[in-house]
């Protein structure tokens, strides 16, 4: 992709350890076989299986017969420092591409260590990625081990991690916003709340940078709130044209009953009937891209799914541009994005 050719990024990576979306290939061995764990897989080592890897593919080496696994995909890392890692080099990427005046919204949840980090939704005390399971997926001796200083049942902070990696790696870090779930998957857990939010970050490669504040503004709680405009050399620091009373040098327009928008954006989760399990709801690409471009710009989306921020990005009159390595995803994706332009 051509250099500083991207207005905004708007993109929520495969999270760290929570799901593998099935894009691995296998070379060598038996083309029959299905590579996967089964309870009744004699370790030879002593170990005792773990009945949540069953139905689950081996990691990287089949033990019934021999193949390799070739895998691309991210989010399996074996510990998050690796995660953490290829997440800022892809987004080097996208610095790359981004305007200077760009922004980048970037969506990241988190799990708790635990087996079940590999797909599953329970905490247990087996860390993924960590070298005392033998190649059956069963613990080894029965040892437990810390992965990068992560206890069983400890919240790894991954958003938080990545996001002060890539402040680190010279991003400003200008937000972050809280996406609360009214609606959240439940959890059979009892010792900790039941977790209903995830994160969104605003990052930008400069100080100074376009940003649509009007175009995302909320109704006031109260009657007494107001929302005002900018000043006229705020609005060009903003790469916006100024409008209303800010063409006379005054203060812009009050607007009553509206307000900047908060940090915490209350949000229902969004059901889609296609076959990508991890679809964010359309109302967050659609405050992210009505805040982060003008009509016409181009968005990107480097982890497209099943194309929700695309799809988004051409009903409001932009460009897209998506990347999705898995071809079924891909197709999905070109579905969902067959859709009217918006004007612009």
């Amino acid at each position: 992709m051509q250099a500083q050719s991207v207005q905004c990024c708007v993109t929520s990576p495969p999270y760290w350890g929570l799901r593998d979306y099935g894009t691995a290939t296998w070379e060598g061995g038996n083309t029959e076989c299905d590579h996967k764990r089964f309870n009744a897989y004699p370790t030879g080592l002593n170990g005792s299986c773990d009945a949540q890897d069953n139905g689950k593919f081996f990691k990287d080496l089949c033990p019934k017969c021999g193949a390799n696994r070739i895998d691309s995909q991210l989010g399996l890392e074996e510990s998050p420092e690796i995660y953490i890692t290829r997440m800022v080099a892809v987004f080097r990427e996208v610095w790359r591409v981004l305007k200077d005046d760009g922004v980048m919204f970037l969506n990241l949840g988190d799990n708790y260590a635990g087996s079940s980090m590999s797909g599953g939704g329970k905490e247990s005390s087996t860390l993924v990625g960590t070298h005392h399971e033998d190649r059956n997926g069963c613990r080894f001796n029965g040892v437990k081990r810390e992965l990068g200083g992560l206890k069983p049942k400890d919240l790894c902070m991954i958003p938080a991690r990545v996001a002060m990696a890539l402040q680190s790696d010279g991003w400003y870090l200008r937000s972050e916003i809280i996406w609360y779930k009214p609606n959240p998957m439940p959890e059979s857990v009892t010792d900790r709340p039941t977790k209903s939010h995830e994160y969104i970050f605003l990052l930008t490669k400069q100080d100074r940078y376009f940003y649509d504040a009007e175009a995302i503004r909320e109704k006031a709680e109260t009657a007494g709130d107001t929302g005002l405009g900018f000043y006229p050399n705020r609005a060009f620091a903003m790469g916006r044209n100024p409008f209303g009373n800010e063409l006379n040098g005054g203060r812009a327009i009050l607007r009553p009953n509206f307000r900047n928008k908060r940090s915490v954006w209350t949000i229902a989760t969004q059901p889609y009937d296609g076959a990508h399990f991890a679809t964010f709801p359309e109302e967050i690409p659609k405050l992210c891209i009505l805040a982060g471009t003008r009509a016409g710009d181009t968005v990107l989306d480097p982890f497209a799914g099943s194309g929700t921020t695309g799809k988004v990005a051409i009903e409001l009159g932009r460009r897209a541009i998506l990347i999705e390595l898995s071809p079924a995803y891909v197709q999905l994706a070109r579905e969902r994005t067959n859709v009217t332009p918006g004007w612009f």
